[in-house]
């Protein structure tokens, strides 16, 4: 191996050896801040963004410092949504292997009886909170032998209601454990939080430096309800995108959108939480891939996803406050890369999306509604796309 960096942060070189032989050399600045501290057994509060590769900064020491004769489970990652505890797991899988070590994931929308078997023969379980409840009712495994427990993504998980949840699964962990607190924020409630779950923890705070947090622009769009879906087709069907990801705020509103669009010749599919995970898996593929280049989706469905080439966010429903914003507009500008962040918002929603922007020193980018865009014909949308890309150069 060319460059041993993650062995000179205390890895075995088999570990070392299954991140290289995934082309991962050198070691994200949050894995290089908190590896050394969780292989010395200490607990950590981190402040990190998605997207920063915290995902390895827990697993590497979590495999280092299980062994494959220790019970099962013995390490706990909580994760608020099955998208993440999905990715934690696909991460985490060389890693385990190289170590001769399980993992497992469990969350709701499959099938119950199979993750049953599967989790009760893991060393480490990624789990969301009431799937795990609804196994440990059922008596499938105990929590009573956690050496370590991850809380990722922890403010997403208060803010989608998971707090006594959260509480009752802590409670049943052994209380000489160690314990691992992620979250995008540390402040207020998420903080008091972490310090209670926590015993003496190092504290790391990670920003991405300028050149890794993209060049995303910021617009914020003038709309009438009546007219909303065709600026959305008018934006849609510009020639420069390539994958864009819109956001809804309701289950029902993505399933609609979704027809709304595919009438107007613009292919999209929905994700969110009334979808199986056969159904969100395959919605997700085909994004991915580009066989359908729009993903409509929730909040919380789309909380955990981690895809480069997302140029385009819009906001077709405006968040709540600034903590969505930036988590919705930060699935696009990724590793460096450009995007576009795309936010309606109607009459009655200009003074809370104007807070928005000014919280976040976007004041400029913002377009009052006496500049409100036109709005098109209803099938303009797709006539105005085909006749676009037969303009094209080759």
């Amino acid at each position: 191996m060319s460059d041993p960096a993650f062995m000179r942060l205390g890895a075995s070189r088999v570990v070392a050896e299954a991140l290289s032989g995934r082309g991962i050399e050198t070691p994200f600045p949050v894995q290089k801040l908190v590896i050394p501290d969780v292989l010395h057994g200490r607990d950590v509060l981190v402040k990190s963004p998605t997207g920063s590769g915290k995902t390895l900064a827990f697993a590497v020491p979590i495999v280092e410092r299980i062994e494959a004769t220790d019970p099962r489970p013995s390490a706990l990652v909580l994760a608020p949504t099955r998208e993440l505890a999905t990715q934690i797991v696909e991460d985490m899988r060389p890693l385990a292997h190289a170590r001769a070590l399980s993992v497992a994931a469990v969350y709701g929308g499959a099938g119950i009886d199979r993750q049953s078997k599967l989790a009760r023969r893991a060393h480490v379980l990624v789990a969301t909170p009431g799937r795990l409840e609804d196994l440990i009712e059922r008596g499938a495994f105990s929590l009573a032998q956690i050496k370590i427990l991850v809380l990722d993504e922890a403010d997403r998980m208060l803010d989608m209601g998971f707090r006594p949840a959260v509480d009752r699964i802590v409670r049943q962990t052994p209380r000489k454990r160690q314990t691992l607190f992620f979250s995008a924020t540390l402040d207020g409630i998420v903080g008091k939080l972490a310090r209670s779950y926590t015993h003496e923890a190092r504290s790391h705070e990670h920003r991405a430096p300028a050149e890794q947090r993209g060049d995303v622009r910021h617009r914020f769009v003038s709309v009438t309800q009546a007219g909303k879906l065709d600026v959305l087709v008018r934006e849609l069907s510009e020639l420069e995108r390539g994958l864009t990801l819109v956001f809804v705020r309701t289950k029902r509103g993505a399933d609609r959108l979704v027809k709304r669009l595919g009438s107007h010749d613009i292919r999209a599919v929905a994700m969110h939480g009334n979808k199986s995970q056969a159904q969100r898996e395959k919605a997700l593929l085909s994004f991915e891939t580009g066989k359908v280049d729009t993903l409509v989706a929730t909040d919380v469905a789309a909380r955990g996803l981690d895809i480069d080439d997302v140029t385009h966010v819009i906001n077709f429903d405006a968040p709540e406050d600034s903590d969505g914003y930036v988590h919705r507009i930060g699935r696009t500008g990724r590793a460096g890369r450009t995007g576009t962040g795309i936010t309606f918002y109607a009459d009655d929603q200009a003074q809370t999306v104007r807070g928005i922007a000014r919280g976040l020193s976007l004041d400029g980018d913002f377009e009052s509604p006496s500049r409100r865009a036109p709005n098109p014909p209803s099938r303009s949308g797709s006539r105005s796309r085909r006749r676009r890309r037969r303009r094209a150069p080759a």
